[in-house]
């Protein structure tokens, strides 16, 4: 810790880390040794959290991630969004076709940010907020790819008519982004995704990646 910093907001933040690594909560006891304090400085730390609906109890004691976390991530939609922009702009033009950024909400995909091409007669028409399931289309298939491959490999994943009927899809995960589970993609009115535009996704979604690091 240095001068500038603050012990007890340091303190509060890595106890948010640390049940956000857990899905069954945590002790007074186990943040105690986890943290390297004693339990009356757990205690008043998560009482203050609780107070803002950042942590809650259950009846046996674990403490969890509260609901007012969600609130705070809503934020974080408009940020990813602006800082993809450009890439997403350069990947729809170069390729002719609607270029996406796709996050995971819960079990679904959600697009955060879409944009057109200016220059083709026609493209599909995909907004910003269209959620789907993981498993189906390639912006959430790209996502669970990246869970069971290594990280310095992810590849990209093509589709076709899962979504929308007549429409492929390619997409690359993000990768090396704390925090951020999500996905690159182009979808376009074709039987088959033409031989370049996978490795351009996977260009996008690197530049994606760095401009949210």
């Amino acid at each position: 810790m240095t001068a500038e910093t603050s012990q007890t907001l340091d303190r509060g933040l890595r106890v948010l880390k640390l049940l956000a690594d857990t899905d069954h909560g945590l002790t007074v006891t186990e943040l105690s040794n986890k943290l390297g304090v004693n339990r009356t400085v757990v205690y008043r730390l998560l009482a203050t959290l609780e107070q803002h609906a950042l942590v809650r109890r259950d009846l046996g004691g674990r403490a969890r991630v509260g609901l007012g976390v969600l609130r705070l991530g809503r934020q974080v939609h408009p940020l990813v969004r602006e800082a993809a922009l450009p890439a997403l702009r350069s990947l729809a033009e170069d390729i002719g076709a609607t270029a996406h950024l796709t996050l995971v909400d819960g079990t679904e995909a959600l697009a955060v940010a879409v944009v057109e091409p200016t220059w083709t007669d026609y493209h599909v028409a995909y907004r910003a907020g269209f959620r789907h399931p993981l498993d189906r289309g390639a912006a959430g298939r790209a996502i669970l790819s990246a869970r069971h491959q290594p990280l310095d490999d992810p590849g990209y994943t093509l589709t076709h008519g899962e979504l929308e009927a007549g429409a492929s899809g390619a997409a690359a995960p993000l990768i090396g982004v704390t925090g951020v589970e999500g996905s690159v993609g182009v979808v376009m009115l074709a039987d088959a995704v033409p031989e370049r535009v996978g490795p351009r996704v996977v260009d996008a979604a690197r530049e994606v990646a760095e401009a949210l690091r």
